[in-house]
């Protein structure tokens, strides 16, 4: 279980944050990292702000230099709603490379985080994005996706 970022404001804090974003940007097919991925048992993880207009199951990834790599910040977040109904889609993993498996996800859910200026926020989110957030906060809590997923296959990154 990742630890609580006490001081989010600090240079270590933007530094990770400035790391994480490598790494995630480094894979074409990254769109979101915690950082108990890179050895930072910390609840913070980042998302990409394309994977906001991907769906699900697009496998239409832009190529690194195509990227805008811009994304978006939750420290110390909790889930404080989540929809009744799930949504099985398929999921991969920076941690897990090339196995993939379906994941039963809440449809919708909403979230209160601290961003990189150390605002609190809120934001509702659903679909494809509702989906990274529960992955990344299972990062948070230990849990990879292979211990959620069915039907795991391994695909080659042809």
């Amino acid at each position: 279980m990742a630890r609580e970022v006490a001081d989010i404001k600090s240079a270590k804090i933007k530094s990770l944050i400035r790391e994480m974003a490598d790494a995630m940007f480094r894979e074409p097919d990254g769109i979101g990292i915690a950082a108990p991925q890179i050895g930072e048992s910390l609840k913070l993880f980042l998302v990409a702000k394309d994977a906001l207009s991907l769906h699900a199951a697009d496998g239409a990834h832009k190529t690194q230099k195509e990227r805008k790599k811009e994304y978006l910040v939750f420290i110390n977040p909790v889930l404080k709603n989540s929809s009744r109904k799930k949504i099985n889609d398929i999921e991969g993993c920076l941690s897990a490379r090339w196995i993939y498996g379906e994941v039963a996800r809440h449809e919708k859910v909403t979230v209160e985080y601290f961003d990189e200026h150390g605002e609190c926020r809120h934001r509702g989110a659903s679909g494809l994005m509702a989906r990274i957030i529960q992955h990344e906060i299972d990062h948070l809590n230990g849990v990879l996706f292979i211990d959620r997923a069915k039907n795991l296959k391994t695909i080659s990154n042809l």
